[in-house]
């Protein structure tokens, strides 16, 4: 599939400050699990969303128009992030608000580090994302990171973690290009 037609829009810290959206798909993952690299990945980008190797520059709600489909959302990443604490608090409850009043939203993008593993957070985002209802999807990142002969037992021991069937979760690797056409692929037909 080729790549999905990409353009910035607005930043927020509030959904209020959000315009309306026929059609959205978000993304929610720790800091530095490859939420950045994976949008620039799907638009075949280099600078899309910035990329950083310090955890948590995401710090706003960044909407993208998907030409023709609808819109994408990054969300800021939970857990570590090199940010003052009530700045860290405060991100809880946008995303807590968007992800819960967003009309629109066809499907949350739950990143999970494919070397790390789910960690205690990305269990928490799951079992809160079940327990309201949202419609969500695990991508494993950094696929080409985890060695070619630990795939197979990668892939049992994250879809466990999850809760899941192996076949339940997409596997990426924004560096290498694996999943990301299967990927681009399923963005449209969510938003659809």
């Amino acid at each position: 599939m080729p790549p999905l037609p990409l353009e910035f829009i607005q930043s927020a810290s509030d959904l209020s400050q959000l315009p309306p959206s026929q059609s959205e798909v978000t993304v929610v993952g720790r800091s530095n699990v490859g939420k950045s690299s994976l949008l620039n990945a799907i638009g075949a980008r280099k600078r899309l969303a910035h990329v950083s190797n310090t955890p948590g520059r995401t710090r706003l709600l960044n909407l993208f128009d998907i030409e023709g489909h609808g819109t994408f959302v990054d969300l800021p990443g939970y857990g570590f992030a090199n940010a003052p604490a009530n700045m860290r608090a405060s991100w809880q409850a946008m995303i807590e608000g968007y992800l819960l009043e967003r009309e629109n939203l066809k499907m949350v993008m739950v990143l999970v580090d494919g070397v790390v593993g789910p960690t205690k957070l990305d269990i928490q985002m799951l079992e809160w994302l079940r327990a309201c209802g949202l419609p969500h999807t695990v991508i494993a990142t950094k696929h080409d990171k985890v060695k070619s002969s630990k795939r197979n037992k990668r892939k049992r021991e994250v879809a466990e973690k999850c809760n899941l069937e192996e076949g339940d979760i997409i596997w990426t690797s924004a560096e290498k290009g694996v999943g990301i056409d299967k990927l681009r692929g399923l963005v449209v037909r969510w938003l659809s």
